[in-house]
């Protein structure tokens, strides 16, 4: 025989129902005795194969002996046994069973001597005997699990220990009575409907969940699961409902904090913007973790630049960035949202920047001692006692290894203290939100580059001139914040004027710098004097030839590749307007009148993509016409047809009379009711011609002699404008140039002087060779005419026309007297 190790065999190890059990006798000599049927069915030994022979041949093996002798001395001595003995069957198999041995008496006639009643029940067979008596009480009383039974008008008739412990209410003070009365804290109405479902279905309900407190715990909510079944008496009628429960509080808070944490990233981080994402953070936490947040962020972050790293001596400036509150308006707080807020150095807001840990004050002994001790925070320690604050927690904002800031957790209204639970959910949190922090300002700090960079590229002035009246809009993307859409304003020579307007494909950085590369090359181009078509053309070489050296670098590349364009040339002498485009919206023209129309005008393919040659158009546009240049953004939304855009367009610009800075507000506030999902530019040009007193022209011979009266009508016409000033310089001026063209170029030569705001003088001939600056030797008698010219005028070039080349020089006008 025997028994569990370092266990004391007693009566008590096998407390089973041994109605059924297999007996037999044995004799103080161990020899059998006496055996019984249910004996042999055990162990399969008839009575002849048993009868007088020792005990031991029972064991399932002889080593065994030994142990059976300590247990026979036990016997002897305790008077009974009772454990787990491994028995051997006839056939050899081993047969675990309880066993329980007990001293006979009075029965000396039978055994002539004393005798011992050795009882069996093989453990392999249905345990219906481990609950009956003793165990099956101490299996319900005791059991982990709380259970009771109620009668079939929902009232206590039994009860184990845990539900007693759970209810904190005795258990005589509860049998005989319905839940209400001693479980003020739960929803008994919810529970009592539960069981009358139970009783009249008797179908069970299992782990059913909720919440509450009872007086074993009056401050604090607990979570519970609860099953529910019904009793039924033996003919099937239900005698009363059963429920067992148990305490799910850390499995409910569990699954809580994880609910929240999925919660909150769903809605900490849902801009890029940093100060919107810290009060979030702070919105978030409130009341769902504590009753004040604040979010301290360092100035540095706030201004897109790398965190200061921290010093174990000196605080770095720290600005509130997001703050929230159960009571309206965060009176508890002693700043504002974007002010600068100040720090005790031993205040745990310090000690929590310096270590980088979080801290946990559950009564804030120490917070109030640190406000209020050799370094006074007297602000925070008012706050304190004024709004009851009892409970704080301190945890660093911390993204990639970097300290970015701190968030502080108070409790005044709940009454539990913060836990160390609390405190890791608190970081969990605030990890979560310090990356959504990092991410916002490193964007932040991009966004400030390509803004300050594509500010840079941008036209700061657009210049102004008494034949084109210009005002312009541009609103970067919300998204994005900087794209690549751009527009210009260019003087050309003869008073014209170039109007461009264009897109860059993508955002950020690299269409910032697409863009201005761009812009670089039309202004170079438009220097040629080259016609719309041709400076299309070659911008698109250009394109073609970067986005070729760009392979590799796949977002430059396709920041300039696709993009938009349309340039167009304005002569206020002629009114007329040629204009070209790749790709881009077609312009809205709108007379004076107020009309507006879209004029036909070849699209031409976008720049980069080198397949179909660029077309242009020319209009003739009256006095006082409106040319209205845009990109894309501001006519295409994702919930509305272009043409819908384009009708929007032509409402906002059919405003005749108005100034043409208000209709830029128009056109804007009628077209963008919303933030933009794209970048928008709009320029605007209101046109006016020159009055044909302020030009002058005349068609000369080419005959050397013809220079002399050239310089003769120069000379007449200045002094009709008022100009004699200028004569002496103009003369000579208009003397090199038609020198030059009788010379060098072809006829016929055409002379034509332009009063704007500043005086041009144009020489045109049929030839197209360009004439080339140099500087003459000493020697030379001549090569000296274009350097004078340079050095009299401001500025002068060359341009080609249908019919050869035009010479022209400016001369800035006299100050009025």
């Amino acid at each position: 025989m025997t028994s569990p190790e370092g266990i004391v065999p007693t009566e008590a190890h096998v407390p089973f129902d041994m109605a059924d059990a297999a007996t037999a006798v044995v004799d103080a000599a161990g020899t059998v005795v006496g055996w019984t049927a249910a004996t042999e069915r055990l162990l399969g030994y008839p009575a002849a194969e048993v009868l007088n022979k020792p005990a031991s041949m029972l064991l399932a093996s002889p080593e065994d002996a030994a142990k059976a002798r300590n247990i026979t001395d036990q016997c002897r001595n305790q008077g009974s046994w009772g454990g787990l003995v491994t028995l051997g069957h006839r056939s050899g198999h081993r047969v675990e069973a309880g066993v329980r041995v007990s001293g006979i008496s009075g029965i000396s006639d039978f055994c002539g001597r004393g005798c011992w009643l050795i009882s069996a029940i093989d453990l392999s067979k249905i345990p219906s005997w481990a609950l009956s008596g003793s165990l099956l009480e101490a299996f319900l009383v005791r059991s982990p699990i709380g259970m009771a039974v109620l009668s079939p008008d929902l009232r206590y008739v039994w009860m184990n220990d845990m539900l007693e412990r759970y209810g904190g209410v005795p258990r005589e003070q509860r049998l005989g009575r319905r839940m209400a009365e001693s479980l003020p804290g739960l929803d008994t109405g919810a529970l009592e409907a539960q069981m009358r479902q139970v009783l009249e279905t008797g179908k069970p309900i299992v782990d059913y969940e909720y919440r509450g407190w009872t007086m074993a715990d009056p401050y604090r909510e607990h979570a519970y699961s609860t099953s529910f079944f019904r009793l039924d008496n033996a003919d099937g009628h239900p005698v009363g409902v059963c429920y067992m429960g148990m305490d799910v509080t850390d499995r409910w808070r569990a699954r809580e904090r994880l609910a929240l944490l999925n919660e909150a990233s769903a809605k900490i981080g849902s801009t890029l913007d940093v100060l919107r994402t810290a009060q979030e953070l702070a919105e978030f936490a409130v009341p769902r973790l504590a009753d004040f947040v604040t979010v301290d962020l360092l100035e540095s972050v706030l201004h897109g630049e790398e965190p200061v790293a921290p010093s174990q001596h000196t605080l770095p400036a720290f600005r509130r960035a997001g703050q929230a509150s159960i009571h309206e308006g965060t009176p508890e707080s002693i700043a504002a949202l974007g002010d600068p807020v100040s720090i005790s150095p031993t205040s745990p807001f310090a000690s929590c920047f310096f270590s980088g840990e979080a801290l946990l004050d559950p009564a804030m002994d120490v917070s109030v001692t640190a406000w209020t001790g050799d370094t006074p925070d007297p602000a925070r320690a008012r706050k304190v006692r004024e709004f009851g604050m009892r409970s704080l927690m301190v945890t660093p904002i911390r993204a990639r290894g970097t300290i970015l800031g701190v968030a502080s957790f108070v409790r005044s209204r709940e009454p539990d203290p913060f836990e160390a639970d609390d405190l890791l959910l608190a970081e969990e949190l605030v990890a979560r939100a310090g990356l959504c922090v990092d991410n916002a300002r490193r964007y932040t700090r991009e966004h400030t580059t390509a803004l300050a960079l594509q500010r840079s590229l941008m036209p700061h002035n657009l210049p102004g001139s008494p034949v084109l009246e210009v005002a312009s809009r541009y609103l970067p993307t919300v998204r994005d914040g900087v794209g690549g859409d751009w527009f210009d304003v260019i003087p050309l020579s003869g008073a014209r004027v170039a109007l461009a307007v264009g897109d860059v494909v993508g955002h950020g950085i690299n269409a910032a710098a697409s863009m201005g590369r761009l812009r670089t090359a039309v202004h170079t181009l438009a220097d040629m004097d080259l016609p719309p078509e041709e400076l299309l053309a070659h911008l698109d070489d250009l394109v073609i030839r970067l986005g070729e050296e760009r392979v590799g670098e796949e977002d430059i590349a396709a920041a300039l590749i696709g993009a938009t364009f349309l340039y167009a040339i304005y002569d206020p002498v002629t009114r007329r307007c040629t204009m070209a485009r790749a790709g881009h919206p077609v312009p809205a023209l709108v007379a004076p009148d107020g009309e507006v129309t879209f004029p036909s005008l070849p699209a031409g393919p976008p720049l980069g993509l080198g397949s179909l040659p660029f077309e242009s158009a020319e209009l003739e546009l009256r006095e006082g016409s409106l040319i209205a240049l845009y990109t894309d953004g501001l006519i295409e939304t994702c919930d509305q047809d272009i043409d819908v855009g384009l009708a929007r367009l032509s409402n906002a610009l059919a405003q005749p009379g108005l100034p043409l800075e208000d209709v830029c507000s128009t056109v804007v506030d009628t077209l963008l009711t919303s933030p933009p999902s794209d970048d928008v530019a709009l320029l605007l040009a209101r046109t006016h011609s020159l009055s044909p007193g302020h030009v002058a022209s005349w068609d000369l011979p080419t005959d050397p002699a013809v220079v002399a009266s050239a310089r003769s009508l120069t000379a007449r016409q200045l002094a009709e404008w008022g100009l004699d000033e200028l004569t002496t310089t103009s003369e000579l001026i208009v003397s090199e140039l038609v020198t030059n063209a009788i010379r060098h170029g072809t006829g016929p030569i055409r002379l034509r002087l332009i009063r704007h705001d500043v005086l041009i003088c144009e020489v045109a001939d049929a030839s197209n060779t360009s004439p080339r600056l140099r500087h003459a030797r000493t020697t030379d008698e001549g090569g000296r005419g274009l350097f004078l010219v340079a050095q009299l005028t401001r500025r002068w070039g060359t341009r080609y026309t249908e019919g050869g080349k035009l010479i022209w020089a400016e001369q800035d006008l006299p100050a009025p007297t």
